[in-house]
């Protein structure tokens, strides 16, 4: 372990870095801490950040490029003597601890954030087992782990995924930038969306991926009322695929694809209601937001949703891939009345995932850690 207090940041893409973590390594800054952030894609300025390291991740597990970005990490950390190591991310969490393992005690405190285990009990078995054995392989070398929904934590303490296990309310959302709006500050919002008074708007902010499963919103739109709208703003892989599917349903004119969007406000100022149908979460800062915002939620029910979502509460929750059951949930929340108090409690359960709150309790943590506590 380094003399120096030097940490080293490591995700899949800088993107993942700058969307959740640039107040914690400004944090790191200010506590007399050097900052180096090694991701995959585009370097982006991150507050804090003094050296960036490009690797070469690659979604695909298997792919060549992967083990070059854990040998690049391996002699970075031995060349630099960090004192921690922060991972996010499943797969550059697997490759960073994978460079790790032949490092011996002459190695960082090790810290992996878990924003959700590509796998539960629900999952086939042999992509199961390939995930489960990953994470179980390089669990020792993982000083910290911490987890951010119930099913992630049992999975991690059943098998032991790291020496200490901490559950933690994910990375916190801004509760004073993500609020309800006013009712001049909704219409302007709506206004500026192209979103008619008459429209309920239901906002899905996700990557196109098969994971994230915006093929059934589309096709469930088939047997919604006309006056139910769509918002799934994003990019991602299967967009255009998702394009052609709302052309072919005949559902074109009803679902948005405004791609990425910077500042997400204006679309839950404008919208009724959030939907997710994911396989498969963390604890989603998309649903936060809204719920955050005001808006009550129609999820699969699945886990990071299952911690956000009281069913019949502050929203509902269907059974993942289930078109018939998610069109059910809207049409239940087609009145006012209902999403009107849904929206009032989901505000009110997401105060305790606001950064004020998550803020202290993760940065105590990253202080004993950087101590060598357990």
């Amino acid at each position: 372990m380094g003399t120096e207090k030097k940490v080293l940041y490591v995700a899949s893409s800088f993107g993942h870095l700058a969307s959740f973590h640039q107040p914690y390594m400004e944090w790191f800054r200010q506590q007399g801490w050097t900052v180096h952030a090694a991701a995959g894609g585009e370097p982006c300025e991150l507050p804090g950040v003094s050296r960036y390291i490009a690797l070469p991740f690659e979604k695909s597990m298997f792919s060549p490029k992967n083990l070059a970005a854990a040998r690049a990490l391996r002699q970075l950390v031995r060349r630099e003597h960090y004192r921690m190591l922060s991972l996010h991310t499943s797969l550059a969490a697997y490759f960073a601890r994978l460079a790790l393992l032949s490092m011996g005690k002459r190695r960082p405190v090790v810290m992996n954030t878990v924003h959700g285990y590509l796998f539960d009990k629900d999952t086939p078995r042999a992509k199961r087992s390939l995930l489960l054995g990953a994470e179980r392989m390089t669990a020792p070398v993982t000083d910290w782990l911490l987890t951010m929904n119930r099913q992630d934590t049992g999975i991690a303490q059943r098998y032991g995924m790291g020496k200490t296990i901490v559950p933690t309310g994910g990375m916190g959302v801004d509760l004073a930038r993500f609020r309800p709006p006013t009712p001049a500050g909704r219409e302007e919002a709506r206004a500026r969306l192209g979103i008619r008074p008459a429209e309920v708007a239901m906002v899905y902010a996700a990557e196109f991926s098969g994971r994230k499963n915006q093929a059934m919103l589309i096709e469930a739109m088939r047997s919604l009322p006309e006056n139910t709208v769509l918002l799934l703003p994003g990019r991602g892989a299967n967009r255009e695929q998702c394009r052609r599917l709302a052309r072919e349903a005949g559902v074109r004119e009803r679902v948005h694809f405004p791609g990425f969007v910077q500042g997400m406000e204006d679309y839950y100022h404008a919208a009724d209601i959030c939907v997710s149908a994911s396989r498969i979460e963390g604890l989603p800062f998309n649903v936060m937001e809204a719920m955050a915002c005001g808006l009550p939620v129609i999820a699969s029910d699945i886990k990071g949703h299952q911690d956000l979502v009281r069913n019949g509460e502050n929203g509902l929750l269907y059974p993942f891939g289930d078109g018939k059951a998610f069109a059910a949930a809207v049409n239940r929340l087609l009145d006012p009345a209902e999403r009107r108090r849904m929206g009032g409690n989901a505000r009110q359960s997401v105060q305790r995932f606001g950064r004020d709150t998550v803020f202290p309790e993760l940065t105590a943590i990253y202080e004993k850690a950087a101590k060598g506590f357990h």
